[in-house]
């Protein structure tokens, strides 16, 4: 039999030509729970506002990867050491960070697989591919659950400052449009470096950490926290909360097996084995979509109108309000015209009338520092080091509150 040559490389629109490093990687990127990734939207709802966005987690896992790659060898170039099950460790770690995605991944937590976080998932995922792969991924998976006594491991895969927000900030950016979003990890990888096991950045870099908390402050108001895609997302929870409810009571709806699955089922992390995991990993974006196509055609008012909303971008009004008291009014008032309107209880109309909150805070004190390492060699956060008085008001959550209405008429 013919050997396959694992040796590939892959044509990026970011980056350039990405390297598969190794034989292991290649074969997780084969994977089918890995190449299911390739069916998953990275920014879930928002190509409703920036029809570029239409990327997949499966690019961003391989661009995480690439510039693990260039972080070791700068590393590496500074004197510290990191052997070569450990360099395969971090690849396998952040190729397989976000691998626990479901579709439209935050919908999903907050409705049909409520209560258990994508993190989890991820974990369980991995501990299930290293029983594949005859515990070759040991130290990968004790890296990602910060179990490795190398810190600074741990902090390229999950920090304030990681290989995963370094390329989803760039790559979300690129696609959507956004340019404000642009960092330039290039410059952020090549100043790395490790000071008593901790991640640091160089005293020369500090301006790029600046424009890299900045842009990440933009890129939530504009693209993640965008009104419109957040009025969608929070469409989508309602819509799948409502076809549990309408599952639990015996109504019939149409849907792929997995999809079915967890709607019939109440699965918490303690009911995810193995059999849930497999249901999982058959999940993407075209179970979601399809069974939307076919919802908005039920005989459920409330299910049917809301899927229409997704599938025809016809969606509920989004008003920013800058008091509790004005929302509470609104509400209430929105509720009793819509019930009225379209012969509802007060409990259904809230499925067409709701509120919520945005929050955007670009660097948390509460969470490990960004740290500089200074020409004295001492080391200190970013908010002291910069000259930069911007920075503060960066730490401080911004909080907007809205009110989501009917603009459109309801179909009967």
């Amino acid at each position: 039999m013919a050997t396959i040559n694992k040796q590939k490389i892959l044509n990026d629109p970011i980056y350039g030509f990405i390297s598969i490093p190794n034989s292991l990687l290649y074969d997780l990127i084969e994977h089918p729970f890995f190449q299911r990734l390739r069916r998953i939207n990275q920014m879930g709802v928002s190509y409703l506002v920036y029809p570029g966005a239409q990327h997949t987690r499966f690019h961003h896992a391989l661009g995480c990867m690439h510039l693990m790659q260039k972080a070791v060898q700068v590393l590496r170039f500074k004197n510290v050491k990191i052997s070569e099950e450990e360099e395969t460790a971090l690849y396998v770690a952040i190729l397989l960070h976000d691998i626990g995605h479901g579709p439209f991944s935050h919908a999903m937590e907050r409705s049909i697989v409520e209560g258990v976080h994508h993190e989890e998932i991820s974990t369980l995922f991995m501990n299930r591919l290293n029983q594949h792969f005859e515990g070759k991924l040991d130290l990968a998976i004790q890296i990602f659950q910060g179990k490795y006594h190398r810190k600074f491991m741990l902090q390229l895969i999950s920090s304030q400052l990681d290989m995963d927000r370094m390329d989803y900030l760039k790559r979300d950016s690129f696609y959507s449009g956004v340019a404000e979003g642009n960092i330039n990890s290039e410059r952020l990888i090549q100043m790395l470096n490790v000071v008593d096991d901790e991640l640091v950045v160089e005293e020369k870099g500090v301006y790029s950490v600046e424009m890299f908390l900045v842009a990440r402050r933009l890129m939530y108001w504009q693209a993640y926290l965008h009104k419109t895609s957040v009025c969608a997302e929070l469409v989508l929870v309602r819509i799948l909360k409502r076809a549990k409810e309408l599952t639990h009571k015996g109504i019939k709806l149409w849907g792929s097996d997995s999809l079915l699955f967890f709607l019939n089922n109440q699965i918490d992390y303690e009911e995810f084995d193995s059999r849930a995991l497999d249901k999982f990993a058959l999940l993407d974006d075209s179970d979601i979509l399809g069974a939307l196509k076919m919802w908005q055609f039920h005989e459920d008012f409330i299910l049917s109108n809301l899927s229409k909303m997704i599938v025809n971008r016809k969606l509920l009004r989004i008003e920013i309000m800058s008091t509790k008291d004005e929302i509470s009014k609104t509400i209430e008032a929105k509720r009793a015209e819509v019930a009225q309107e379209y012969d509802l209880s007060v409990d259904s109309a809230k499925y067409f009338v709701f509120k919520g909150k945005m929050t955007n805070q670009a660097y948390r004190k509460d969470k490990e520092p960004i740290m500089i390492l200074k020409k004295d060699s001492s080391v200190e956060d970013v908010l002291v080091a910069s000259d930069q008085l911007n920075l503060k008001a960066l730490t401080k959550p911004v909080m907007k509150y809205f009110v989501c209405y009917p603009k459109n008429d309801l179909e009967r």
